[in-house]
């Protein structure tokens, strides 16, 4: 069950780092949208049935951890990571208003950096076709 633990805790958190910084780098932004419309189907879809910014993943996560005894408070993945990082015990609205902020800007700029590439991509083979 530790192992678990520490492979939730590895695997979400480089999720969500990847989520949040995947946009960056040209290589990783197809891969950055697919995996923001995975977060925003759990938040909005499935979140339908097991309330507002459900995530699977948290979920599987927080089962492992009340089966080793520990009984966190934090609502949410992001909350219970500021926590356990810098043990700053803000409220969870703050939290919860700065996690939509930043995946709103995230996901805003992965489908813009996409289109762009995509349209560049466009060009250049309509570029190499058309004869000069």
């Amino acid at each position: 069950m530790q192992f678990l633990n520490i492979f939730f805790f590895i695997f979400h958190t480089a999720f969500t780092l990847f989520n949040i910084t995947g946009w960056m780098f040209r290589k990783t932004r197809k891969w950055n949208l697919i995996t923001l419309f995975l977060t925003a189907f759990s938040w909005f879809v499935l979140g339908i049935w097991y309330g507002w910014g459900y995530c699977f993943c948290t979920d599987w996560h927080w089962d492992v951890r009340e089966k080793l005894g520990y009984h966190d408070e934090q609502q949410s993945y992001i909350h219970f990571l500021i926590a356990k990082l810098t043990g700053l015990e803000l409220k969870a609205k703050l939290v919860e208003t700065g996690t939509v902020i930043v995946f709103a800007f995230s996901l805003v700029m992965s489908l813009w950096l996409n289109f762009r590439d995509r349209k560049r991509e466009l060009n250049r083979k309509r570029d190499r076709r058309t004869p000069f």
